[in-house]
């Protein structure tokens, strides 16, 4: 983690969130952010979070639609 600030603006999802717009296995995900493909943001819990903002911007770059 690079100690960041997150703009307010930013929504933080869940892994199950952005493995619905993937339409991947949440677990994927957390592989995803161990490879480095996304940056898993910490909670107080221990648990992922991911900025919106990357997880769209990783989806334009993959030349896909947001799964509704």
């Amino acid at each position: 983690m690079s100690g960041r600030k997150i703009p307010d603006t930013d929504r933080l999802l869940t892994p199950a969130e952005v493995a619905a717009i993937f339409r991947v296995d949440p677990k994927t995900v957390t592989r995803w952010a161990r490879d480095g493909r996304l940056t898993a943001v910490r909670t107080l819990g221990g648990h992922r979070r991911y900025r919106e903002t990357e997880v769209l911007g990783l989806l334009r770059e993959a030349g896909a639609e947001p799964a509704r």
